[in-house]
C-alpha cells in the first residue's frame, strides 16, 4: 500500500496525524507493506518513506508544492503498489491514475477537505473559487476507483464507490481526572481564516464573563488574529502558544481547559474534537462537523456562522461537569489499530 499526500507539513494537522499513525501501525502489526510519499526539501528515501523535492509555499506550517508529477510517477512505478491512496486531487491523483492504469492497481482518492473549506481560505471571490474547486473534484474523482471519506462529506460530487474514512486517537489521549481544570477556553489547530477563528474572537469579545482564550497552533492567520484581538479589546485575555506535537502534552492542554472549541463550519471530520473528548475535555463544535456527534453534547454545538450560538455553547460547556466515563469510552472505541484494521479489510476487498 502507498499513501501519497501533498499537504503533509512539519506542523500540519489531521492528514499528518492519520498518516504518521498508519506508518506506526504498519511497522508494529507487520500486516502489510506500507510506503509514504510526500513533498520535501530534496529527493530523499528513508526506508519506505519517499520525499520528493518541492518548493516551500506556507512556511508557518511547512507546506511544500512539487513543480512536476513525473518524479512522483517514477517513485510509484518503482514501488509497484497493489493499491494507492492519494490525499489530494491536484498533484497525487493525476499521477496515481496514470500509474494505476499502467500497473492495474486501484486508486483511492481520500477526501479530507471540501471545496467550501478550501475556498474559505483563499482571498477573493469565495463563491467562484468554490464552484471551480467542486468542478475540479468531480472531474478528478472520476479517475479514481473509489473515494474514501468521512460520512456525508462527498455529497454532490457524483461518487459511486465510497469507502469510510476512519479515525482514531493516540494512546496519549486518555481521561486525566487528576489534572486541574482551569478557567480558560482553548483552541488548538492550524491558524487560518477558514477555521472560524475570527468568529471565536468575536464570541470572546461578547462574553459577559471575560474568560481567557488560549490559542495553540501556528498558521498564516496569526498576525491578523492578533490585530483583531487588539481591535476587539481582548488582547489582554488571549494567550498564544506554538504548535504542540507530543500527544500527552496536547492531552494536558485539552484537560486543563474549561472547554475546547472547534469553531470552523467546514470541518470534513474534526480530529481535534475527538482527541479532546478522549482526553476528558468539554468540547464545543459546529454541528456541521462529523465528529460533533461523537465528541460534543448536543447543547454544546452551534450552527454554521452562528457566533451568538457559539458563545452560548461555550458558556454551557464551561459550566458543565467533566464526564470521565464518556471520555474513557471514546478513548477505548476510537483507536488507530482498530481504524486501520478495518481500512485494510476494505482495501483488500477493493483489490480483489
Amino acid at each position: 500500500m502507498v499513501d501519497v499526500a501533498l499537504w503533509y507539513g512539519e506542523r500540519s494537522g489531521g492528514i499528518r496525524t492519520y498518516l504518521d499513525a498508519k506508518v506506526r501501525y504498519a511497522l508494529e502489526s507487520e500486516s502489510f507493506e506500507h510506503h509514504l510519499v510526500v513533498p520535501g526539501r530534496r529527493d530523499l528515501r528513508l526506508g519506505n518513506r519517499h520525499e520528493l523535492r518541492a518548493l516551500s509555499v506556507v512556511t508557518s506550517n511547512g507546506y511544500r508544492v512539487p513543480l512536476r508529477t513525473a518524479p512522483l510517477e517514477d517513485v510509484l512505478l518503482s514501488i509497484r503498489p497493489d493499491v494507492m491512496l492519494v490525499h489530494d486531487p491536484f498533484w497525487s491523483l493525476p499521477a496515481a491514475a496514470r500509474v494505476g492504469a499502467a500497473l492495474g492497481a486501484p486508486v483511492v482518492a481520500v477526501h479530507h477537505a471540501s471545496a467550501a473549506l478550501e475556498a474559505a481560505g483563499l482571498p477573493g471571490p469565495n463563491g467562484l473559487y468554490r464552484r471551480g474547486l467542486e468542478a475540479w473534484r468531480r472531474h478528478a474523482y472520476r479517475r479514481a476507483d473509489a473515494v474514501m471519506s468521512a460520512e456525508g462529506a462527498t455529497a454532490g460530487l457524483g461518487v459511486t464507490r465510497l469507502l469510510p474514512l476512519r479515525f482514531g486517537v493516540d494512546p496519549g489521549f486518555r481521561p486525566r481526572p487528576a489534572t486541574p481544570r482551569e478557567d480558560h477556553v482553548l483552541y488548538a489547530g492550524r491558524l487560518s481564516r477558514e477555521k472560524g477563528l475570527f468568529d471565536l474572537l468575536e464570541a470572546a469579545s461578547r462574553a459577559r464573563q471575560p474568560w481567557p482564550l488560549r490559542v495553540v497552533g501556528s498558521g498564516p492567520a496569526r498576525p491578523a488574529m492578533q490585530s483583531a484581538a487588539e481591535r476587539l479589546g481582548i488582547a489582554d485575555r488571549v494567550s498564544w502558544c506554538e504548535f504542540v506535537t507530543e500527544p500527552r502534552a496536547l492531552a494536558r492542554e485539552y484537560a486543563q481547559a474549561a472547554c475546547v472549541v472547534m469553531p470552523g463550519r467546514y470541518e470534513t471530520f474534526g480530529l481535534v474534537a475527538l482527541e479532546a473528548a478522549a482526553a476528558g475535555a468539554s468540547v464545543v463544535t459546529c454541528d456541521s462537523a462529523p465528529s460533533a456527534a461523537i465528541a460534543a453534547r448536543p447543547e454544546h454545538t452551534f450552527g454554521p456562522g452562528d457566533t451568538a450560538g457559539m458563545l452560548r455553547a461555550i458558556e454551557r460547556a464551561r459550566r458543565a461537569p467533566v464526564d470521565m466515563v464518556s471520555a474513557a469510552r471514546v478513548a477505548a472505541r476510537y483507536t488507530w489499530p482498530a481504524a486501520f484494521a478495518a481500512e485494510l479489510r476494505d482495501l483488500e476487498e477493493l483489490v480483489r
